[in-house]
């Protein structure tokens, strides 16, 4: 049958370096722009057979990829393979003449081919007949790009989703989460289409489990390294505290292809064992927002090398492994007292001005923390220009305060504010007429604007097919 399903992007308002490692934790909110992933049966011409997968993304151009798949031998998956070009169906029969991983006008999308053959193998555990052929189609809330040239108006339900105009591989992203949330979404309304309704229930503790664990092998995989999980379990679970997992878990897959895969596979992300392969910790109920508040995030149309920057911070901190642990845990505790601010203020219910002078004076406290690692690192996690920026931005009525979240640099920038309508349009005027004057450093971002998202306490869940016909 065909589903759908979204799931949330994710900023990291506290914890980015410490969540890599087990003994500190990230707070980490959910965004209320969603990646859409809607599955249809692939009808097809009677007696003809066929083992192609389309994936479309239409809100950009030429943003199309086909795929044959098979079972591979010795029980190590489903193989997926780029099809070369081909517009058409493809005959089973001349399937493997049609191999290639990716074609000039169809570059390949390894989030999408490993989100895929991870989910077809899952199923192929589950089922003894073929595996039916489909249509699948991705779409992404308009915030999660800089939209150069789109109008920035607010979007409706019905068209909610902007035409982008450019080839996927020349958007630039805002840094809000878009291919955990991607690959969140894809795997779990696959699960949804594919298998018998019971299999694996998306709103159910077990099943968002399931989805977790089966988004995380493929989103590490993709990625070619073992991340700390933080933008996946967002995008599953929503707002929380997250403790990553040990990454012996993922360690013993090995590689898709190889005998017994499928097994290995079925075995983790369901973790039937005892005690729990899974150590992951979502504390959910140790995190919340006061209605008073919201978290806001700005683009400033760049964007960071993360993976650079993170390798950067830990050779740092292997080289000086006495100074780098009493930051850390100065930095855990800084980030603990904020969880725990933000969580008396929803409780004790006062959204005067003068309640959250402590909160302001906790986020200015973090923020002196990370400039000091991005100093003794050499890494510009807090970089000038975005000091400047989030400094004029504290300075208005009604902003509490603000970092640059995850690994910092040059993405997104949150800010935390009074949740009124005049805050938010103050801050959205002053960030158009915003001019950079950190020297050096103008070009290091570009075009500032408020992006239209909040906090998001929900994780995945199941849409309905129907909000999505304008573009199927």
């Amino acid at each position: 049958m065909a589903a759908a399903v979204s799931a949330p992007g994710k900023v990291l308002l506290a914890g980015g370096y410490l969540v890599v490692d087990r003994d500190y934790t990230g707070l980490v909110f959910g965004l209320d722009a969603r990646i859409h992933v809607r599955v249809d049966e692939l009808h097809t011409s009677s007696g003809v057979s066929l083992s192609e997968i389309i994936v479309r993304s239409p809100q950009f151009r030429a943003a199309e990829w086909r795929y044959g798949y098979r079972l591979t031998e010795d029980n190590g998956g489903v193989e997926v393979i780029q099809l070369a070009g081909s517009q058409e169906p493809v005959d089973i029969t001349d399937y493997q003449s049609l191999y290639s991983h990716s074609s000039p006008t169809h570059p390949r999308n390894r989030f999408v081919e490993t989100a895929l053959a991870y989910a077809l193998t899952y199923i192929s555990c589950h089922t003894s007949s073929n595996i039916k052929p489909a249509s699948i189609t991705i779409f992404a809330d308009s915030d999660y790009y800089s939209r150069q040239g789109v109008p920035n108006s607010s979007t409706t339900q019905a068209s909610r989703f902007v035409d982008f105009g450019v080839p996927l591989h020349k958007a630039h992203k805002t840094g809000l989460g878009s291919s955990a949330a991607l690959v969140t979404a894809f795997v779990a309304a696959m699960l949804l289409h594919y298998l018998p309704v019971d299999t694996v229930v998306i709103n159910t503790g077990a099943g968002k489990s399931r989805v977790h664990n089966l988004a995380q092998a493929a989103h590490c995989n993709a990625q070619g390294k073992i991340g700390s999980g933080f933008d996946v379990a967002a995008a599953v679970y929503g707002s929380c505290i997250y403790r990553r997992f040990s990454p012996a878990v993922l360690e013993r897959l090995g590689e898709l292809g190889s005998v017994d895969f499928a097994k290995r596979l079925l075995a983790t992300v369901n973790d039937n064992s005892t005690p729990k392969l899974w150590d992951t910790q979502i504390m959910k109920s140790e995190i919340d927002i006061p209605k008073g508040l919201r978290l806001v995030m700005c683009d400033v149309d760049c964007g960071s090398e993360t993976p650079g920057m993170v390798k950067k911070v830990f050779a740092w901190r292997k080289e000086n492994p006495e100074e780098a642990a009493l930051l850390w845990a100065t930095l855990q505790k800084g980030n603990e007292d904020l969880a725990s601010e933000l969580r008396s203020l929803a409780i004790d219910g006062n959204t005067s001005a003068t309640s959250y002078e402590n909160l302001g004076d906790i986020i200015l406290t973090i923020r002196s923390l990370v400039r000091e690692m991005s100093e003794k690192s050499g890494v510009p996690i807090e970089p000038k220009v975005q000091t400047e920026l989030i400094d004029a931005c504290s300075e208005l009525p009604g902003v509490i305060g603000g970092v640059v979240p995850g690994a910092g640099g040059f993405d997104a920038i949150a800010m935390l504010i009074e949740d009124s309508q005049e805050t938010v349009d103050e801050l959205g005027r002053f960030l158009d007429g915003y001019k950079v004057t950190a020297e050096g450093q103008k070009a290091m971002i570009g075009q500032i604007r408020l992006l239209d998202v909040k906090q998001e306490m929900v994780g995945i869940q199941a849409e309905d097919v129907d909000m999505y016909h304008k573009w199927v």
